[in-house]
């Protein structure tokens, strides 16, 4: 195995001692600019790195920023929203010469956890947090730490929505800790509209003719399930339709489960006309439930995926869904938070508006229904 080079080997190939070295490397006087500049080069040419773990004990920057995954496993391979999320937080960081430090977890208690280590190891000088909830200790126990943080799909600039209900209803703005809805946790973050997105959904359906709709919903906790359907009943009731009319169903993201789902809500007594699914997965395995039951898509029942993807482009009918440049949230997530580490104030920043790409899974019901 090669052998890193060394301060001494750069001290060597330069002729200098140690301590200039080590004065060059950290911008201290003590040494000419022509020395400098000879012991930079030589430590180029070498392909000489600075020792983060070294860095860190001395109370310098690690190079690095986290982020914790606390999914259940089996959603997060089949779901394209959260590879093309790292990939636009991974062009960001890889050009600032930031790693990436990526940990799989199966709870928020862990997660908490693995922040709690990261600090007390200096690992990272700052973390990304997805999926914020209902009533979520994390603001909280990073803002004990100290350790910076950007939260990915905070509620931004949209206003408290109620708290969460038993049913997972109705959630505030990332708040700390108490899940009251109050207002805004102590980190900056990045949002989008999920309110004027669910808008799009509905006057398309409702637009077709569409009166009984049901959201496959993902998991109840989360703020953004909650928020997707307050604003799904908000709409609903603008429009005249009640509960009865228009509801949400909650699962875990899984195909399984959307599929599950897809099934109960379709051999109910007086099933939906249209269904929205809130990932691609789920909105694919709801047709392939309609095929094997000889449900008609979208002859008798229509279909809208909340996340565009490949699968939605490729699948037969191809998927109505809402489109969204999902890489540019994680460069602008990735953006803020190295901005953060720099100084900036706090502060919430609306990442592009998703629009509905009408397809053919979506189309007026039939007249019996």
């Amino acid at each position: 195995m090669a052998r890193r080079p060394t301060i001494k080997d750069i001290a060597r190939r330069a002729g200098v001692s140690e301590s200039a070295v080590s004065f060059a490397l950290n911008d201290r006087p003590g040494v000419s600019q022509d020395t400098r500049a000879r012991i930079r080069r030589v430590a180029e040419e070498i392909g000489w790195q600075p020792n983060s773990a070294a860095r860190a004990l001395s109370g310098e920057r690690s190079g690095a920023v986290g982020l914790v995954l606390a999914r259940p496993a089996q959603t997060l391979g089949v779901e394209s929203f959260f590879l093309q999320l790292v990939s636009g937080i991974q062009e960001v960081l890889s050009a600032g010469r930031v790693a990436l430090l990526f940990q799989v977890v199966d709870g928020i208690d862990a997660e908490c956890a693995v922040y709690r280590r990261w600090w007390a190891e200096r690992r990272v000088d700052g973390v990304l947090v997805v999926d914020p909830r209902t009533d979520d200790p994390r603001p909280e126990l990073l803002a004990q730490l100290g350790l910076p943080a950007v939260v990915i799909g905070g509620t931004g600039g949209t206003g408290p929505l109620p708290p969460a209900g038993p049913d997972g209803s109705g959630a505030g703005p990332l708040s700390r800790g108490r899940g009251d809805g109050s207002g805004p946790g102590p980190l900056s973050c990045v949002w989008a509209d999920d309110a004027r997105a669910m808008a799009q959904v509905l006057d398309h359906l409702y637009g077709l003719g569409h009166r009984r709709i049901t959201h496959i919903a993902g998991l109840p906790g989360l703020a953004h399930t909650a928020r997707r359907m307050a604003s799904l009943r908000a709409e609903a009731g603008a429009r005249g339709l009640g509960p009865e009319h228009v509801r949400s169903v909650v699962t875990d993201y899984s195909d399984a489960e959307g599929a599950a789902a897809t099934r109960r809500v379709l051999a109910e007594p007086e099933p939906p006309t249209a269904l929205v699914y809130d990932n691609d997965v789920m909105a694919v395995a709801g047709i392939a439930v309609a095929a094997e039951l000889g449900i008609a898509v979208p002859g008798r029942i229509s279909m809208v995926a909340w996340d565009d993807s490949a699968l939605c482009r490729v699948t037969h009918p191809r998927l109505t869904a809402l489109v969204r440049d999902t890489a540019g949230f994680g460069r602008l997530a990735a953006q803020e938070l190295l901005a953060v580490l720099a100084g900036s104030p706090l502060r919430a920043r609306e990442s592009e508006q998703p629009r509905l790409e009408p397809r053919e899974s979506t189309a007026p019901p039939p007249p019996a229904y």
